[in-house]
C-alpha cells in the first residue's frame, strides 16, 4: 500500500511527461500535482492514466480558475465538481491563488487583489465558503504581480496574514513568487517570509522565472530555478521546517531526467535541514 502522507518533493503532472512517468515514477518524486480544471470529466485513456498515478503517489490539486478575489459570485457548482474529483482520487490538499482571474468571464491571467480591509473580508468569506463546500481546509498561494494594487491600506504580507486569520485557512508559500516580487518592488524577500506565519505553511512551490530587465522578473515557470531562489528556499526551511515542496515547471519542459535533478535538489535541502534540526534537538 502506498504512503498517503504528503511529504518530500513533488513534480507537476504535465501531459508531456506522462509517457516517461508511466514507465515508472522515479523514487525521487514523492507526490504529483495537477490542476483539477485540466482533468475534470476526463474519461478514457486520460482517466486511466490518472488512476494509475493516483495509485502510485499522493496527488495535490492546485487550482487555476476559482478567482478567490474576484467580484463575480463564487462558482459553487464548479466547486462541487472539484469536491467530487478530490474525493474520487483521494486528494487531501487543494490550493488556490490569492488573486482573481474572472468577472463575467475568465481573463486568463492572475491579477492582484487590493490590499484593503474590505478585500480581506471579501476574500476570507469566499475561502470559508470554499472550505465548507470542499469539506477540506485549503491553502492559498501568495501571487506574483507586476503592478502594485491601487489604494493599498496595508503591505502584502499584512494582507496575507489578515486573510489567513479571518478565513482560518493555510498558506501555500511560493518562494519564487516572493523572490520575483522582491526584485520588481524592491523589498527584502527574507524579511517578507519571516513575516508570514510558519505554522500555517502547508505547502511550498519553487520555480524558475525570466529576467526581462535588472528590475523586472517575469514568473514563467519555464526555466531552471536560479541560485538565489534555492538559497531562499533553504533559508525558508531553516525557519519553518520542511513542508512538501513542488518543483513547478509548466513550459519549455526538458526531459524528465533533467527535472529530476531539481527535484533531488529539493530533497537534499530538506534532508540537510532535518539533519540539522535533529542535531539541535539531540
Amino acid at each position: 500500500m502506498r504512503d498517503t502522507r504528503l511529504h518530500g518533493a513533488g513534480l507537476g503532472l504535465r501531459r508531456e511527461l506522462i509517457p516517461a512517468l508511466r514507465a515508472g515514477v522515479p523514487d525521487a518524486i514523492d507526490f504529483l500535482e495537477l490542476a483539477p480544471e485540466n482533468w475534470l470529466d476526463m474519461g478514457g485513456a486520460w482517466q486511466k492514466n490518472l488512476r494509475h498515478f493516483a495509485a502510485q503517489r499522493p496527488l495535490v490539486a492546485h487550482g487555476l480558475s476559482l478567482s478567490l478575489g474576484g467580484p463575480a459570485p463564487l462558482d459553487e457548482a464548479f466547486l462541487r465538481r472539484v469536491k467530487q474529483f478530490l474525493d474520487d482520487y483521494d486528494i487531501a490538499l487543494y490550493t488556490e491563488h490569492l488573486s482573481w482571474c474572472s468577472d463575467t468571464g475568465h481573463l486568463y491571467d492572475l491579477l492582484p487583489i487590493p490590499f484593503t480591509d474590505d478585500a480581506v473580508h471579501h476574500v476570507a468569506a469566499r475561502i470559508r465558503r470554499t472550505q465548507d463546500i470542499l469539506e477540506r481546509r485549503i491553502a492559498v498561494e501568495n501571487a506574483s504581480y507586476y503592478v502594485a494594487p491601487p489604494h493599498a491600506e496595508m503591505s502584502e504580507s499584512a494582507f496575507i496574514n489578515a486573510v489567513l486569520v479571518e478565513a482560518d485557512c493555510d498558506l501555500h508559500l511560493d518562494v519564487n513568487n516572493v523572490y520575483v516580487n522582491s526584485v520588481n518592488f524592491g523589498f527584502d524577500p527574507w524579511t517578507f517570509i519571516e513575516s508570514l506565519p510558519a505554522e500555517r505553511v502547508a505547502y511550498v512551490h519553487v520555480a524558475g522565472h525570466y529576467r526581462e530587465a535588472e528590475d523586472l522578473l517575469i514568473d514563467t515557470h519555464g526555466a531552471e530555478v536560479i541560485d538565489p531562489v534555492w538559497r531562499l528556499l533553504d533559508k525558508t526551511y531553516a525557519h519553518l521546517g520542511t513542508p512538501p515542496t513542488l518543483l513547478e515547471r509548466d513550459f519549455n519542459l526538458p526531459p524528465l531526467s533533467e527535472l529530476l535533478d531539481e527535484v533531488r535538489h529539493i530533497r537534499a535541502l530538506q534532508c540537510l535541514r532535518r539533519e540539522v534540526s535533529h542535531e539541535r534537538v539531540a
